[in-house]
């Protein structure tokens, strides 16, 4: 069981980019740079920060959270006093600032807001935000300009499928229910059947969801974590990432 690691990890890995692409890396057929990205999904407590962030270091590439991105549109909200629910408010604020990673910081406008977007009152306001279809087209909008700049392992529900569709390596993380309710709950000391009942809602909203459903991409591997150990998980998605000429 992938015991031992929490599947919630808070914060992003940066690696040093190396602009040393091989042809076939650099382009596609149509003469486009080729996204340089490994795509990796799934619902919550199936493991994609931790892994995401261990395959990305394994890589030499940047860990791109997604999660944080509606963490920091959030924070800008309330400090800004716009309204988290009213969707024209928000949508304005996400496409108002720039999100970036440098090192383990998330970034704002350039400012490292790395510890305040980790607060309760920014995880209530982020759940808020991110189920405008304006703000999500606005971190789309963000996550494909980072992408194009650099190497990365993005993690987050819709990268294989919207965000980075021509990503040469998708990967779709899963695990049962009960196993997901039971990390969540180790980690936050929260009852495990309560956990597993507002879990079930999220995936039933996730995946009911108009714009930016969580699914498996056509042509992701799926990979099924409830019962590995998070180094071997994260062997799994660096050696695919080899074989298709990414590390």
């Amino acid at each position: 069981m992938l015991r031992g690691f929490s599947p919630f990890g808070d914060y992003p890995y940066h690696a040093i980019f190396d602009e040393c692409f091989t042809p076939l890396q650099f382009t596609t057929l149509h003469g486009r740079r080729a996204e340089l990205v490994v795509a990796i999904d799934g619902p919550a407590g199936a493991g994609k920060s931790s892994v995401a962030r261990a395959v990305a270091e394994k890589l030499g590439f940047t860990y791109l959270d997604s999660g944080a991105m509606y963490r920091c549109v959030a924070l800008t909200c309330l400090d800004w006093g716009a309204d988290p629910d009213r969707s024209g408010e928000a949508t304005s604020t996400a496409e108002s600032i720039e999100i970036s990673f440098d090192g383990p910081e998330v970034m704002i406008d350039g400012v490292d807001v790395s510890e305040e977007i980790r607060t309760p009152e920014v995880s209530e306001a982020a759940s808020k935000v991110a189920v405008h279809p304006g703000v999500r087209a606005a971190m789309v909008t963000e996550q494909r300009r980072l992408i194009e700049a650099g190497r990365y392992v993005a993690e987050g529900r819709d990268i294989g499928t919207v965000v980075s569709p021509d990503s040469p390596l998708k990967v779709f993380l899963t695990a049962t229910p009960e196993v997901r309710a039971e990390r969540r709950a180790g980690q936050t000391g929260g009852d495990a059947t309560e956990i597993r009942a507002a879990q079930d809602e999220r995936d039933r909203r996730d995946t009911a969801r108009v714009h930016g459903a969580l699914k498996a991409a056509d042509d992701a591997v799926e990979i099924d974590t409830s019962d590995l150990a998070l180094d071997e998980v994260v062997t799994r998605v660096a050696d695919l990432a080899a074989e298709r000429g990414l590390a």
